[in-house]
């Protein structure tokens, strides 16, 4: 198994299960931004003992400790996304996909903040990717 998913797991004090593991190893393979669905569908093959409500907790469970963040650029569903550190979204609206945008420098109006505990910054951007223009 993934040394590297073992490592983060225990770092974030999750006991590395195996059904833990091969979602976090989903997650940091694919970055596909997958729903608790779209995760359970991909391993259920190679876990047939895997429910979704496996997949729900466990998901919650890495977003309580911060491994992963939720992307809600969708009022219909949560996806996920390994990948923790700043950085925004676009979602096609056309093949639903959703892309990852990084910034050179994202500077917001922190100033307007005073006093407010900020836990999470999220950027979102809705429209048409090249593919479907």
């Amino acid at each position: 198994m993934n040394t590297f998913v073992t490592k983060s797991l225990t770092e974030h004090n999750i006991k590395p299960t195996f059904p833990r593991m091969k979602i976090y190893e989903y997650l940091m393979e694919h970055k596909n931004h997958p729903s608790v669905d779209s995760v359970y569908q991909e391993l259920v093959e190679e876990i047939p003992t895997l429910s979704r409500t496996t997949v729900y907790n466990t998901l919650h469970l890495f977003l309580e400790r911060g491994l992963v963040q939720p992307i809600l650029i969708n009022e219909n569903e949560v996806r996920y996304d390994g990948d923790t550190t700043v950085h925004g979204h676009f979602m096609c609206r056309e093949c639903g996909v959703i892309h990852d945008i990084f910034f050179q420098d994202l500077n917001l109006d922190d100033a307007s903040l005073d006093g407010f505990q900020v836990e999470q910054k999220q950027v979102y951007y809705n429209g048409v990717c090249p593919q479907c223009k």
